[in-house]
C-alpha cells in the first residue's frame, strides 16, 4: 500500500501539533514509520486519506463495539444536534442514561458523568480520598488509568518505597502519596498494605489489563483484592475504561462476580464520543459537591450529544441479547486461526484472551504482568505489525495495547485477517 497523502498530512501536522498527533500512540513511535491518517470509517472498516481500507482491530480504542458509525448512534447525534450542542445546565437525557447504565451494571445506585476516562479516574481517586479521609492509593504496573499525576508513577527498588514520577511535570508530593504493585501479586499488595498501616484510601487497578496487551487475571486475584480492601478499610476501584459494557454488560463485576466499591468507565458509554464516568453505591457518591464536600465539575459534562450517542450505544447492547455471545465465539475464532498460523511458522508467542479483548506476545513465556510483557520480542512485533498493515489489516500500533473486536466483524473479515497472520508470519 502507498500512503503518500498520509506522509504528507503528517509532515503538515508536525509543525502545529507536538510529535504531529494528539494522543503520542497514535505516531507510531513503538514501531516505526508514519502514521495512516484515516479519512473515514464504517462497519469493521477504516479508509484511509489514500484509499486504502484495513480491516479494524482497534475501533478506536475499543468504544466501536458495534461497528463504526453505527447507525442508531449516529442518528442520535444528528437528532440531538438540531436541538442545540451544549447547554450547561441539566438535561432529561443525562438521567435516562444514567438509570439504564445503573441497571446494567451491578453494585451502583449513582453514577456522574465526566468528559474522559482520565477524568473519571481522577475523580474516583479524588473521591476515596475524601471518603476515606486518607491520601495513599496502589496502582499496579502496567495499569493505565490516564495521564492524571497520580497515575504517571514508577516503581521504587522495595516493596514499600514511595513511587517516583516517570514523567517530567509531576512533582515528587503528588508521587509519595503514590504505591505501585505487581499485578496478579498479591503478596505484594500484602506487603504495600502492611508497610503504610491505616493510610492507603483506594486500590484501583484495570481489572483485566489492556496497557500491556491483554492481561488475564489469575484465579483468586480479583477477589483477593476485594479481601485485602474489605478487611482494611481501603475502597476497591475498578477501572473499567476499556472493560465496561464490553467484557459483559455489567462489565467484569458481573464477568467474574465480584464487587468493587467505585468504578470508573469510558469509550463504550460514550458511543465514540469523548465520555467518562465514575459511580458507586450512594454512600460514597453522596460524598460529591453539592450533596458533600468532595468537588468536581466539567463544564461540558453531561454534553447532549455524548449523552445521545451513548444512551443509543447502551440501549443496543442492552436490548442484544446474544452480543457478548457473538463476541465471544468470533474473538476465539480468531485467537484459533492466528495461533495455529504462528505456530506453523515456528513463532515463539503467547495470545491472551478476555471475551473481546486479545493480544499476541512474540514470547513463549506466559504474559502475566508488566515484566513479562516487557520480554516479548518488539523488533519481532515491528515486523509483524507494518506486515499486517500491507495487507489491509489494523492492529494497535504497539506491543502493549490490546486488540479490541467489533461485532460488525463478519467470518470472511476473520478468516481474511487469519490468512494475513499466515503470510506475514512465513515472511518472519
Amino acid at each position: 500500500m502507498l500512503y503518500q497523502r498520509s506522509s504528507q498530512l503528517f509532515v503538515e501536522a508536525e509543525k502545529v501539533i507536538p510529535g504531529g498527533v494528539n494522543s503520542p500512540v497514535r505516531a507510531f513511535k513503538a514501531v516505526g514509520g508514519t502514521p495512516i491518517f484515516i479519512k473515514s470509517a464504517k462497519g469493521a472498516y477504516l479508509t484511509d486519506e489514500d484509499g486504502n481500507r484495513y480491516i479494524d482491530y482497534i475501533n478506536s480504542w475499543g468504544p466501536m463495539i458495534l461497528g463504526h458509525a453505527y447507525e442508531p448512534v449516529v442518528k442520535a447525534i444528528i437528532d440531538r444536534t438540531q436541538l442545540g450542542t451544549s447547554f450547561g445546565t441539566p438535561t432529561a437525557l443525562e438521567t435516562e442514561i444514567a438509570a439504564l447504565a445503573i441497571s446494567m451494571v451491578p453494585n451502583i445506585d449513582k453514577i456522574r458523568f465526566v468528559n474522559s476516562g482520565t477524568e473519571a479516574c481522577m475523580s474516583a481517586i479524588r473521591l476515596a480520598r475524601g471518603f476515606t479521609k486518607k491520601d495513599k492509593i496502589i496502582k499496579f504496573a502496567g495499569c493505565y488509568h490516564g495521564h492524571s499525576d497520580s497515575f504517571l508513577i514508577q516503581a521504587g527498588s522495595g516493596a514499600s518505597t514511595f513511587g517516583t514520577p516517570n514523567s517530567p511535570g509531576v512533582t515528587s508530593g503528588t508521587a509519595k502519596d503514590t504505591l505501585l504493585a505487581c499485578y496478579n501479586d498479591l503478596n505484594n499488595v500484602s506487603e504495600l498494605i502492611a508497610a503504610n498501616p491505616n493510610e492507603i484510601a483506594a486500590i484501583i487497578v484495570e481489572p483485566v489489563p489492556g496497557n500491556m496487551g491483554c492481561i488475564v487475571p489469575k484465579a483468586g486475584f480479583l477477589h483477593g483484592l476485594r479481601k485485602l480492601c474489605t478487611e482494611n478499610n481501603i475502597l476497591l476501584i475498578f477501572d473499567e475504561v476499556m472493560t465496561g459494557f464490553r467484557l459483559a454488560k455489567g462489565g467484569v463485576q458481573e464477568l467474574y462476580n465480584i464487587q468493587a466499591d467505585i468504578v470508573t468507565f469510558g469509550k463504550v458509554i460514550g458511543g465514540g464520543l469523548p465520555v467518562g464516568a465514575f459511580a458507586a453505591r450512594a454512600e460514597i457518591m453522596n460524598h460529591l459537591a453539592p450533596l458533600g464536600p468532595v468537588y468536581q465539575a466539567g463544564t461540558l459534562s453531561g454534553n447532549p450529544l455524548a449523552m445521545a450517542a451513548g444512551y443509543a450505544m447502551l440501549k443496543a447492547i442492552n436490548e442484544d441479547a446474544g452480543l457478548f455471545q457473538r463476541l465471544e465465539e468470533k474473538t476465539a475464532y480468531l485467537e484459533n486461526g492466528i495461533r495455529e498460523a504462528l505456530t506453523e511458522a515456528n513463532l515463539d508467542h503467547t495470545i491472551n484472551r478476555v471475551g473481546s479483548m486479545i493480544s499476541v506476545h512474540f514470547d513463549a513465556e506466559q504474559v502475566t504482568d508488566f515484566q513479562s510483557a516487557a520480554k516479548g520480542d518488539n523488533a519481532r512485533f515491528k515486523q509483524f505489525f507494518h506486515g499486517l498493515l500491507q495487507e489491509g489489516i489494523y492492529i494497535a500500533p504497539s506491543a502493549y495495547e490490546t486488540w479490541f473486536i467489533t461485532d460488525a466483524l463478519t467470518y470472511e473479515d476473520l478468516d481474511a485477517t487469519i490468512a494475513a497472520v499466515r503470510k506475514v508470519a512465513a515472511s518472519l
